[in-house]
C-alpha cells in the first residue's frame, strides 16, 4: 500500500511540474483526502517515512472534482462573424434588342431561359444562416467554434474565433491549429489535443458563425463589382447577388478563378435544364467570377412546352434548340419546323425544315425557330377517327367505330341492317359541323332581324308610333327569343316516304348520330284551329280534311300562311297548295295566327318569313304575335 501511494505521489508531482499549474487545476485522485487525516498517528508515520526514502515531497490531494474550464476566454474580435449585409433587391434586366424583335414576332414577351431568375419574385439562392456545414468545409480564419466537454472536464458555451494564423486558444489547454482543416475532421483534431491532458470526457464541436468572404464579379454581369458572402456561398449565390448575366451576357460560360488559374467554367443550363451542381464551386476569399459575352442565341416560339430564347453551344443543331424549349407540346406538328432569320438577306421568310434535316441543320444566330400546331385544323374525311351512334329500328342498336370514309351502307351492315318496323323517311341524322354551320347562319340571320327591326321606327311613316317604348321592348324580346334557339345539325334527305334504307352512299363523320324512328301512325294539327290535337293517319287524306278533323281554321287564322312540316323535317308551305297537298304520316300541320294586322306587324312578318321560312321562323313569329 505505502509504495502504491508512493507511486500516485510521484505521478502527481510529474504532472504538476509538465502543466505548470496548481495541482488542484489537475485530474483529483480518487483517494479521499480526508481520510488520511483522521487515521491512525502510526499511519501517519509510516506514510512519511516511505515518503523520505523515494524523496517525494507530501502532496495535498483534494477530493475528486471535474476540472471547469472557465478561465479568461478571449474576446470575439470587433465585426468578427457579424451577419453579412442582405442580398440588394434585383431589378430585372431590361430586354435585349433581339428580345424585343422576337417578342414583337410572337405577339407576346419572350425573354432569355433563365432570365426568371432574376426577376425581384424570384427565389432567392443565397445560402441562409442556418445551412447545414458540409463534411468538407475548410475551417478559415474568423470562424467561429462552438465547445462543450463533459466528463472529467466541463466546459458548455466556449465560443472561441479563429484568428488571423487558424488557431484557437482552449482554456487549460492551450493554442489549437485549426486552420485549413475539413470540418468533418475538427472534431477529431480538437479530440487529440485535449486528450493529451485529460481522460473520460465527451466533445462536441460545432461552427457557430463563419467568415465573410470577398469576391469580385466581373465581365457581363448586370452589376458587377465586389461582394460579401458567406464562407459557404457558391458561385451560382455570387453571381445571383450580382443580378446574373446582362442582357448580353452569358448563361452558358460563367467562369470562376482563384489565383490566376480556372477552378470552373460553369453551365447555368445544367442546372436549370439538368439540376446538376457539380460545377458549383464553393467560393473563397478573393475568388474573380467572369461572366464572358452571350453566345449565338435562337428563339423557339409555338407548340413547345417553354417558349423562349436560348444560347446555343458551337455546332449546335435546330433539333437541340427545340429540345432546350422542353420539345414540342401534345398538339404540335412534330413533323417539321418553320424557321425564319431576319438577318440574312438571302433567306429572308420562312423556310420548312424536316423533324430529319433539323437534327443536322446548324442553328444560326438570330435564328426563330416555329413549331405548328395541328388545333383546329379541320383533316379530310379520310383521315377522320370516325364514331358513329345508330339507335332507334336497327337490329344491333349502338356505337361504331369504323375506319375514315365509310360510307352509311357499311354501318348499317355491320349494325345487322334496319328492322321491319323502321322509317326510314323520318330518320333524323345529326352531324356536328352541319350544327356549327348551322349556328353561324342563323346568328348571322338573327342580327339582321335586329338591325332592320331596330330601323322600322325610323324609315316607315308611322315613326312616332313605332318609337313606343312597349314597341321597342317587344323588339328586343322577339330578338332575344330567337337567340335562345339552338340548331339541332340535322341533315333532310328527301327520300321517297316508301323509302326502305337511308342513303347508302352518305360519307359518315366523327360523332355522326342516326336515329330510325318507327312508322308514325298520326297527323297533328296545332294553332289556330277549335281542336287541336294528332289524328290516326289515314292513306289518301289531304292536309286539309285533317285541318277540318280539327274544326276547321278560325277567323283568326292565317289560311295563306299554312304550313306543313313533313316527318323528314322538310316544309311544306303555301297557304292553299299546302291543305291541298296528300297528307304524310307524321306530318305537323300548323295554323298560325293572322299577323297582317298593321304595317309593324307586317313587315316583322315579311322579315322572318324571308330568313326563317320553317319551323323555327314563321311558327316562332306566329306564336309570339299571338
Amino acid at each position: 500500500m505505502i509504495r502504491g501511494l508512493a507511486l500516485l505521489a510521484a505521478g502527481l508531482l510529474a504532472a504538476s511540474l509538465q502543466f505548470g499549474v496548481p495541482s488542484a487545476a489537475q485530474l483529483a485522485s480518487p483517494v479521499d483526502a480526508g481520510a488520511g487525516q483522521g487515521g491512525s498517528g502510526r499511519g501517519d508515520i509510516a506514510q512519511r517515512r516511505a515518503a523520505e526514502q523515494i524523496a517525494v515531497p507530501p502532496v495535498d490531494v483534494p477530493a475528486i472534482a471535474p476540472v471547469v474550464l472557465d478561465g479568461d476566454m478571449p474576446q470575439r474580435p470587433e465585426g468578427a462573424g457579424m451577419d453579412l449585409p442582405q442580398k440588394p433587391a434585383v431589378i430585372a434586366t431590361p430586354p435585349s434588342e433581339f428580345e424585343t424583335y422576337v417578342s414583337t414576332l410572337a405577339g407576346q414577351p419572350l425573354r432569355r431561359f433563365g432570365s426568371e431568375l432574376l426577376l425581384p419574385s424570384a427565389r432567392d439562392f443565397t445560402a441562409p444562416p442556418t445551412t447545414a456545414i458540409p463534411p468538407d468545409y475548410r475551417i478559415n480564419p474568423g470562424d467561429e467554434l462552438l465547445l462543450g466537454i463533459t466528463g472529467s472536464v466541463q466546459a458548455s458555451g466556449l465560443r472561441l474565433v479563429v484568428d488571423s494564423e487558424g488557431r484557437i486558444f482552449v482554456p487549460r489547454v492551450g493554442a489549437i491549429a485549426v486552420g485549413g482543416i475539413r470540418y468533418g475532421d475538427l472534431h477529431d483534431v480538437i479530440e487529440r489535443q485535449v486528450s493529451r491532458q485529460y481522460r473520460g470526457f465527451n466533445l462536441e464541436v460545432a461552427i457557430g458563425r463563419q467568415h465573410g468572404i470577398t469576391v469580385y464579379v466581373t465581365g457581363f454581369a448586370a452589376r458587377p463589382g465586389s461582394y460579401t458572402a458567406s464562407s459557404l456561398s457558391t458561385l451560382v449565390n455570387a453571381v445571383l447577388a450580382a443580378g446574373g448575366p446582362a442582357a448580353g451576357g452569358s448563361f452558358r460560360s460563367i467562369q470562376l478563378r482563384r489565383g490566376g488559374q480556372l477552378i470552373s467554367d460553369f453551365d447555368l443550363y445544367d442546372l436549370l435544364l439538368k439540376g446538376d451542381k457539380r460545377g458549383d464551386a464553393v467560393l473563397q476569399n478573393g475568388d474573380v467570377i467572369y461572366i464572358a459575352p452571350a453566345g449565338e442565341e435562337v428563339a423557339v416560339i409555338g407548340s413547345v412546352n417553354r417558349a423562349a430564347i436560348f444560347e446555343l453551344a458551337p455546332d449546335e443543331t435546330l433539333t437541340d434548340a427545340v429540345l432546350y424549349s422542353g420539345g414540342v407540346n401534345s398538339v404540335a406538328d412534330n413533323s417539321r419546323l418553320m424557321v425564319l432569320n431576319g438577318m440574312s438577306g438571302a433567306d429572308a421568310g420562312w423556310r420548312e425544315v424536316s423533324a430529319t434535316d433539323a437534327g443536322t441543320t446548324k442553328a444560326r444566330r438570330g435564328d426563330v425557330v416555329r413549331v405548328l400546331s395541328q388545333v383546329g385544323i379541320a383533316r379530310p374525311l379520310h383521315q377522320q377517327p370516325v364514331l358513329v351512334t345508330l339507335s332507334g329500328e336497327v337490329a344491333r342498336p349502338g356505337r361504331y367505330y369504323v375506319q375514315p370514309g365509310t360510307q352509311m351502307a357499311d354501318v348499317l351492315a355491320q349494325a345487322g341492317g334496319l328492322t321491319r318496323e323502321a322509317f326510314p323517311y323520318a330518320s333524323v341524322i345529326t352531324r356536328d359541323s352541319v350544327k356549327h354551320q348551322q349556328r353561324l347562319s342563323y346568328d348571322r340571320a338573327i342580327d339582321d332581324v335586329e338591325l332592320l327591326l331596330a330601323a322600322q321606327p325610323v324609315t316607315s311613316v308611322n315613326r312616332a308610333q313605332l318609337a313606343q317604348p312597349g314597341n321597342l321592348a317587344l323588339i328586343k324580346n322577339i330578338v332575344d327569343q330567337l337567340r335562345r334557339r339552338e340548331p339541332d345539325g340535322r341533315l333532310v334527305f328527301d327520300l321517297p316516304v316508301d323509302a326502305v334504307t337511308l342513303p347508302g352512299d352518305l360519307i359518315l363523320e366523327n360523332n355522326d348520330i342516326v336515329h330510325v324512328p318507327a312508322r308514325p301512325v298520326t297527323v297533328g294539327v296545332f294553332g289556330a284551329v277549335p281542336s287541336p290535337a294528332s289524328f290516326a293517319y289515314r292513306g289518301g287524306a289531304t292536309v286539309e280534311d285533317f285541318v277540318k278533323s280539327a274544326g276547321g281554321i278560325q277567323k283568326i287564322g292565317d289560311k295563306g300562311e299554312i304550313f306543313v312540316v313533313r316527318a323528314n323535317g322538310t316544309v311544306l308551305a303555301g297557304g292553299k297548295r299546302a291543305l291541298r297537298a296528300l297528307a304524310l304520316p307524321g306530318d305537323l300541320v300548323y295554323v298560325p295566327i293572322d299577323a297582317d294586322r298593321g304595317e309593324f306587324w307586317a313587315r316583322l312578318r315579311d322579315i322572318t318569313g324571308t330568313l326563317f321560312s320553317g319551323l323555327v321562323g314563321a311558327a316562332s313569329i306566329a306564336a309570339i304575335s299571338k
